[in-house]
């Protein structure tokens, strides 16, 4: 559009032009197996199609005749995540409000759905990366039954949106909407969550005590209220329009929730091929709404893991895009947003300032988001620059005025600060991202000598004998996708936190994850390549002076790594079933690409 942002601008088109070839052939595929899967009572013969309704019960005669669209539900259910524990009581009443529209919905299949909370710290955080790629092969076996005419997506945590958009994407011929379940509501202050691991972890507080303040924070069903990976999940599908407007944050067990879940799936029956409002998902997923979801990441101080997932379902729709493109678009990307863990305020107190639909105006106005992208609602994305609520009884939108508290939510024309969220440094060290939006920007300049380590363990019984206990650039190395499944290392925020405040320049350098909770510390994570095969991470020593800086995007050493052989890697650990995911570490490929296996082996 013509008050498109000069640079957002120039980034798309570069991403198209980068992504022609790519992006031509998927097309060419999706259309080829749309006109396949047209008709399913020609594509399947009849004891397959029988097979597929035997169990719809009164359901069965319409699936049979095709007398209205059949809807497959993807669900992420479990009770052991908060988050998706209310996916349970979804598909038997989504079943009711297809029926009130003439539809069907059978759940065509259920995907894992890890909790890197529970995992954090623990050997099953090495297969949390690749879970991604496990949910997007289990989309792909559950859409495999070709019974169905769109797709409702139930998930929203961590790698469990993104796994489903890239296995979404391979059947992108089918209208796809995702329903979110919420978020809990608000529990104990963040900071005072914070205090009591940072206690914690110099052994003032007890065990007993942390697990008090932390059931006291994530306490009832929803997605965790901090603003992380899963709430960063939430809102990049605003941003590309793939759930209904403003849908993301909404709680649990509320009648708005209930009037969303509702009108989601009688959309999903509405944009059908024969509708004459088809709407598929690989027509809207495209280059403009992919900048999209990076300008909304940006924006809002969002999850660090998307520098990750973006690139992947990128390429899963066949779309280039790269961590160069991402910091031209920090750099004209203001930070509208401060929630926790850059703020104090959590994702209810942001929504009820003004929320996604507030972001999304805002960042129209200003010409840094694509509004002529097809969505799943609406005519453009101006639909998401809205807010729910109930009119008595009925589902509506409103404009959502001004910002209702700037302490967490501010309008582009006064910012948090004038740069986005995230900012990739580089240089003899290879490439790597710094999240800015939780960092004091006193902070963002580190130059100290580095200790390395090759476990986050060794770092953490290094801080407890009191061996960090001065300016220090840490060093975890080996913990990238082909070493061990790239784990997040989160749960040394607490202690790095605590080196920070009594004084101390500290620093991160990893080609690891940190969670997208993590924040305060300054770290340059994801760095690429890795150590394993020859990074230059792997010939750091001890002492070598570090320089990490966001300011100039900087990540160097002044030692000459040219002289020094490569440290000898750690072998890679069996155990909670990390030695079944031998073949994602071999084949996956480097973080700027999204760090899957399953993509390169594919040649996407």
């Amino acid at each position: 559009m013509s008050n498109m942002h000069p640079t957002v601008q120039r980034v798309t088109d570069r991403v198209i032009e980068r992504s022609r070839p790519s992006r031509a052939a998927y097309l060419a595929l999706m259309r080829e197996e749309g006109d396949k899967h047209r008709d399913r009572n020609v594509a399947l013969p009849c004891s397959n199609l029988a097979h597929g309704f035997a169990a719809a019960g009164e359901d069965k005669a319409s699936i049979a005749t095709q007398r209205g669209p059949n809807i497959g539900v993807i669900t992420a259910y479990n009770d052991t995540i908060s988050s998706h524990q209310p996916y349970a009581a979804y598909p038997p009443q989504m079943k009711i409000w297809a029926r009130e529209v003439g539809a069907t919905c059978q759940v065509a299949g259920a995907t894992p759905a890890m909790c890197d909370g529970v995992t954090q710290g623990t050997d099953g955080m090495e297969l949390s990366l690749f879970s991604r790629d496990v949910i997007a092969l289990s989309t792909a076996v559950s859409l495999s039954h070709a019974m169905y005419d769109s797709v409702a997506h139930l998930g929203m945590c961590d790698k469990i949106v993104p796994g489903l958009l890239m296995g979404g994407l391979r059947f992108g011929w089918l209208p796809q909407l995702f329903i979110s379940a919420g978020a809990m509501p608000t529990g104990i202050a963040n900071k005072e969550k914070q205090r009591i691991r940072q206690l914690y972890a110099e052994g003032k507080a007890t065990r007993a005590e942390l697990l008090e303040s932390e059931s006291r924070s994530y306490h009832s069903p929803g997605v965790c209220t901090f603003y992380g990976t899963a709430n960063s999940n939430l809102m990049m599908l605003e941003m590309m329009g793939l759930q209904m407007p403003g849908a993301a944050y909404i709680n649990p067990g509320t009648p708005l929730r209930q009037a969303l879940v509702r009108a989601s799936v009688q959309r999903l029956a509405e944009v059908g091929r024969d509708s004459g409002d088809y709407r598929p998902l690989a027509e809207c997923v495209d280059e403009r709404s992919i900048v999209n979801a990076v300008v909304g990441l940006l924006a809002t101080g969002g999850s660090t893991n998307h520098a990750l997932h973006i690139p992947a379902f990128a390429r899963a729709a066949g779309i280039q895009i790269d961590w160069d493109d991402m910091a031209e678009l920090s750099r004209v990307v203001p930070l509208l947003v401060r929630a926790y863990p850059n703020g104090a305020k959590d994702v209810n107190q942001f929504q009820n300032a003004g929320g996604l639909g507030f972001v999304v105006r805002e960042l129209l106005d200003a010409g840094l988001l694509h509004r002529d992208i097809m969505t799943v609602f609406g005519d453009d994305l101006g639909a998401f620059a809205q807010e729910p609520w109930l009119d008595g009884e009925t589902l509506a939108w409103r404009d959502p005025g001004p910002s209702g508290d700037e302490d967490v939510l501010r309008p582009y024309s006064a910012p948090f600060q004038p740069e986005g969220g995230m900012v990739l440094v580089q240089g003899n060290l290879g490439r790597g991202c710094f999240k800015t939006s939780a960092v004091d920007p006193e902070r963002w300049t580190v130059e100290a000598p580095c200790r390395v380590f090759e476990t986050q363990q060794q770092v953490t019984q290094a801080f407890a004998a009191g061996e960090l206990e001065r300016d220090v650039v840490v060093v975890v190395r080996f913990q990238g996708p082909r070493a061990n499944g790239m784990p997040e290392l989160h749960k040394l925020t607490p202690a790095l936190g605590v080196l920070q405040d009594r004084g101390f320049r500290v620093a991160l350098v990893t080609d690891g994850r940190m969670s997208g909770a993590s924040g305060k510390v300054p770290a340059a994570i994801h760095v690429s390549p890795e150590a394993l095969g020859g990074g230059p991470l792997t010939r750091l020593r001890d002492g070598d002076i570090v320089r990490l800086s966001a300011v100039d995007g900087t990540l160097s050493t002044t030692a000459d790594l040219s002289v020094r052989e490569d440290a000898v890697a750690p072998q890679s650990q069996s155990g909670t079933g990390r030695e079944l995911f031998a073949m994602f570490r071999h084949g996956a490929d480097e973080a700027e690409k999204g760090g899957s296996a399953m993509l390169a082996l594919a040649g996407l």
